[in-house]
């Protein structure tokens, strides 16, 4: 009896019954364009059933590695020329397989997953399930650091039948992926299967697929589809077209192990589905054969310029396309781009792995830029709990820009010493500035958008003025550091950052879609989590340290605003106490404060309408009962801190940091955790705040919303925030005199380390990490794993950059000194 190692779904017994194989003939099903023709004759047997396949999702998204071409700027942009031209690829890899792949816009994808069907004696394996894999970089320097977005995957099967060595990066100079792939049989009778699951630009639910003689090609039923084709330089034996979870592949093989159902293509009537190619090739008769295999994926607008792209890539060659990846004497590669970070050396010696982390974290947060649009600087190259999210309608996901994230990101591409992307970036904030000509938009201009796609396309519409800030601080740091002359930044406040620094000030009404509000500052339509409304800490910070940036820039400019902006930033200082600061909370900071029965005041996570001693509830979000304002901390007010509006030593700022770090709070409240470092000390771990609801099920262990369901859902620990309490306690040795030699090292044991305790082993850093509450899911985690919400996380990358530079050279590197200048008169 065969022994299934899939998770699978079986096909009906019904269908297999009624369908013949049928012998692959060399006649293609397709026309030049790529879409299939209809021919009565010949289409019967030749077109898979059980249409439209099972309803269609993305993939794991806890990614072990992201990967694209490094390309040079051309006058501050990415311009596609002969000389020069540029790849539009992107891909991720999980679970030891490729997964989504992106073409054309960075969001756009192509590819759910491309993986191996092993069968054998007795059994049919999927790499996914039934492997245990390793990552590794293909390209690292002497010290260990990777040098490239290429990556070497092994995955070995759990009972020692055979081996799968897979090397993965893409062309630089075509629209195409390559994957070098070694096959090895540790017993006789191996047998690989090519298996790709489509879901062609941005959905699976509407995708055909068919065999074209050696290729396998997908588009979709638009006039206007991209098309994908993958070719290799070793001639299948086998291939069909079907649907996933009826006809397709795996259930094909599932039966007898055996390939024998050649569907050629999965609709001579242009329907599409959810489809999966799958290719069978040699078998490895001996125990110790091996098999190589080079692949190419090639994409384009029709099926002959796809073709065309693939083969090329397998032309050129692994050997040359690699070095090109890596950079060669004609390609400016990434080796080229770590090159030209000349910080990156010294502030190696300020991490505790010799750099690893930080070059992964240069190179990935480069990556997560698109090349239409240059500086678009996207959240994660991920789509959230994307193994059970439907596929059927396109989504972004994190694949998108968020003005707070993205200025997160630009600073650290400061911190690093590249100054270009920063300077594309900060001019390409512009596009999703809200004016008169914003689409749909009637009210008060000059805020940012909350979340579009990397074209400026409006996808969420609140008002964040942590988002509306963000862009005057960056601004303001890019001239401090001279990457802006004056007559840049002079233009640019005009043009950008006074309507901004206006919106601050004034508010005022605003009708964009959904939202119809007025907003009145500092009072914030969402706050950072964007979830809540109200008086916010971290929010206020930014708005201050922007109203301060913009008076210094207006001065500049000879602007008389200067002084409006000032004035009011210093009047919001003056409030923070009595609009955000509780006095008769529900939680204390010391213990003699418990005794004496009062509460030591605190900062609250956000106050609904600035008056922080009520029992004013917050929201309800994310499935959670909104609870009194008082019982809810997050770090956010550390921020104060950070930009220089309050000073590390202030008491109300250092009872806040004793409630963070109550462990003795229940699990919902509570926001501190520990964890093992490498070196077996602990490090520290934060929730976003008490009562989160933003992560997977406490009793079922579902993903996030899975199944509808919410009633238990906990958001976990976010790495990032080990970061933000580096910077505090940075801030607080120098600001008390405690900064020595040993002490810094001891930051960096605790927070650097930390951070780095956090990164999987493709040195991808998450969005969340398991804490150890509740049921560990269905991954089994551990502690300290990242989950299944978003790997890799840019913010959490360009926080450990900024703390590496932080550390570096002692001082906050998000510290605006001119507001503590300005705030202190």
């Amino acid at each position: 009896m065969l022994t299934l190692h899939t998770q699978r779904s079986a096909l009906s017994s019904a269908i297999t019954a009624g369908i013949l194989g049928l012998v692959l003939s060399g006649c293609s099903p397709a026309d030049s364009t790529g879409k299939v023709e209809t021919d009565a004759a010949t289409s019967l047997n030749k077109v898979a059933p059980g249409a439209p396949g099972v309803e269609p999702t993305w993939a794991f998204s806890g990614k072990t590695g992201i990967g694209t071409s490094y390309e040079p700027y051309l006058n501050g942009q990415y311009q596609d020329q002969a000389t020069n031209p540029v790849s539009k690829v992107w891909f991720s890899v999980a679970q030891g397989i490729l997964t989504e792949t992106m073409y054309g816009l960075i969001h756009n994808a192509q590819l759910k997953e491309l993986q191996f069907i092993i069968s054998g004696n007795g059994f049919v394996d999927t790499e996914k399930d039934n492997t245990i894999s390793s990552i590794e970089y293909l390209d690292t320097d002497s010290q260990g650091r990777p040098q490239s977005l290429a990556y070497k995957i092994i995955n070995k099967d759990f009972e020692g039948k055979y081996q799968i060595e897979k090397h993965i990066f893409t062309d630089p100079d075509r629209n195409s992926l390559m994957m070098k792939v070694v096959f090895t049989a540790f017993e006789a009778g191996i047998t690989p299967h090519l298996y790709v699951n489509p879901h062609i630009d941005n959905s699976g639910a509407n995708d055909i697929a068919f065999v074209d003689g050696q290729a396998l090609v997908a588009h979709t039923s638009d006039t206007n589809s991209t098309v994908m084709t993958i070719k290799a330089d070793v001639d299948f034996i086998h291939a069909s077209a079907g649907f996933v979870g009826t006809s397709d592949g795996i259930i094909d093989l599932q039966d007898n192990g055996k390939l024998d159902s050649h569907y050629q293509t999965t609709s001579d009537t242009n329907q599409g589905g959810n489809v999966a190619l799958t290719a069978q090739y040699p078998t490895l008769t001996n125990a110790n054969d091996s098999l190589t295999i080079n692949l190419a994926i090639g994409f384009g607008q029709d099926k002959a310029s796809s073709l065309v792209t693939a083969q090329a890539t397998l032309d050129a060659g692994y050997d040359a396309v690699k070095q090109a990846y890596l950079g060669d004497d004609k390609h400016v590669g990434w080796k080229d781009y770590l090159a030209s970070l000349t910080p990156l050396e010294s502030m190696s010696n300020n991490t505790t792995d010799n750099g690893k982390l930080l070059y992964a974290s240069a190179l990935v947060l480069k990556a997560q830029e698109d090349k239409t649009h240059a500086g678009a600087l996207i959240a994660s190259l991920s789509n959230p709990w994307g193994d059970t999210v439907s596929a059927k309608v396109g989504s972004t996901g994190y694949k998108a820009v968020w003005p707070r994230d993205f200025y997160q990101c630009a600073m650290a591409f400061l911190a690093m010493g590249d100054t270009q992307t920063p300077k594309v970036a900060f001019e390409y904030l512009k596009k999703v500035q809200v004016n008169q000509q914003t689409p749909g938009f009637a009210g008060t201009p000059g805020w940012f958008l909350q979340k579009t796609h990397v074209d400026g396309e409006i996808e969420w519409v609140g008002v964040q003025l942590d988002q509306t800030a963000m862009p005057i601080m960056l601004g303001w740091k890019l001239w401090q550091a001279g990457v802006l002359t004056d007559a840049e930044i002079t233009n640019w406040y005009q043009d950008m950052l006074k309507p901004a620094a206006d919106f601050l000030v004034t508010g005022g009404r605003v009708k964009l879609d959904w939202n119809e509000t007025n907003i009145t500052p500092p009072n914030t339509q969402q706050e950072r989590w964007e979830e809540q409304a109200g008086f916010s800490p971290s929010t206020t910070a930014a708005i201050i340290a922007g109203l301060v940036a913009a008076s210094d820039i207006a001065t500049l400019a000879k602007d008389a605003d200067a002084s409006t902006y000032l004035a009011l930033a210093q009047t919001l200082q003056s409030q923070l106490e009595t609009s955000m600061v509780t006095t008769s909370g529900l939680l204390s900071a010391t213990e003699a404060a418990q005794i004496e029965g009062n509460s030591a005041p605190y900062y609250v996570r956000i106050s609904p309408n600035g008056n922080p001693n009520t029992a004013d509830k917050l929201l309800d979000n994310n499935g959670k009962p909104g609870l009194d304002q008082r019982l809810i901390l997050d770090g956010g007010f550390l921020e104060l801190v950070r930009y220089g509006v309050v000073d590390a030593q202030d008491p109300v700022i250092k009872n806040s940091v004793m409630l963070i770090d109550n462990q003795q709070l229940e699990d919902n409240l509570r926001v501190k955790y520990e964890f093992t470092a490498k070196d077996g000390s602990k490090v520290p771990g934060y929730r976003r705040y008490g009562n989160d609801g933003y992560g997977e099920d406490t009793v079922t262990g579902f993903s996030y919303a899975e199944n509808g369901n919410t009633e238990d859902q906990r958001g976990r620990v976010w790495p990032f925030f080990t970061g933000e309490r580096g910077h505090y306690e940075l801030a607080l040795a120098k600001a008390n005199g405690s900064l020595t030699p040993d002490t810094k090292q001891g930051l960096i044991n605790t927070y650097v380390q930390g951070m780095e305790t956090f990164a999987n082993k493709g040195l991808m850093l998450p969005e969340q990490a398991w804490d150890g509450v509740g049921n560990p899911t269905r991954y089994n985690y551990k502690m300290g794993d990242g989950t299944n919400s978003a790997t890799p996380l840019a913010w959490t990358h360009a926080e450990y950059v900024k703390l590496v530079r932080s550390m570096t050279d002692e001082q906050v590197w998000d510290f605006y000194p001119v507001v503590s200048q300005k705030l202190a008169k």
